[in-house]
């Protein structure tokens, strides 16, 4: 399988249903402008946000939006990174797991609505696991595969190795897979909001 070739539309309207049948709220855009503009739809002014380190949310701009400041939310990760002291930047990290919106992406989406995300820290699954009430996750096409199989395999024979060389470009020893996520559904009973939007475009990895 191409795991970076972006799936057809009838293959992303299969997955959309599925996702909404599993309590996921999915809907997809055409394109990078049209992502970034959804989100910032989404989250209303005042809103404290915190999102993970993504390739995804920068090449839509919405790193360097959140960066910026020119927004109406509360940043919780302004703090983090300017904390010089890591015992306390630590503190500040695990407290931002309960940002009232969490922005992100995920590694993989079966076509029967299941979201699969790959972490070294496990900094960010708290938050999509549980913590966070309302969750958006911004999605190139591409990751959409057939099966959980097929989503594991597509972890470790594609998005891993790209991440690992990315870490090492920028100085890191490399990445980890420590951890992998498998959402199946979100129970209504937990009550949050989870938007997954597909974007037409190959982004992330």
């Amino acid at each position: 399988m191409d795991y970076s070739k972006n799936a057809s539309q009838e293959t992303v309207a299969k997955t959309i249903a599925a996702l909404n049948k599993n309590n996921f709220h999915a809907e997809a855009v055409a394109g990078k402008d049209a992502a970034l503009a959804r989100v910032k739809e989404l989250i209303p002014a005042g809103a404290e946000v915190m999102a993970g380190s993504s390739t995804t949310l920068d090449q839509i701009g919405f790193t360097d939006l959140l960066k910026s400041g020119d927004h109406p939310w509360k940043n919780l990760k302004a703090p983090i990174m300017a904390e010089k002291d890591p015992a306390v930047q630590a503190k500040l990290r695990k407290q931002s797991v309960f940002s009232q919106y969490w922005l992100g992406s995920v590694h993989a989406v079966t076509e029967d609505g299941r979201a699969v995300t790959a972490s070294a820290s496990g900094s960010q699954l708290p938050a999509y696991a549980f913590t966070s009430p309302n969750l958006i996750w911004v999605v190139g096409t591409q990751k959409i595969v057939p099966t959980l199989e097929e989503a594991l395999k597509r972890i470790h024979e594609y998005t891993f190795p790209l991440e690992d060389t990315r870490m090492k470009s920028v100085g890191a020893p490399g990445s980890n897979l420590a951890k992998i996520l498998i959402q199946n559904n979100e129970p209504a009973y937990a009550k949050r909001n989870i938007t997954l939007i597909f974007v037409n475009e190959k982004l992330g990895f």
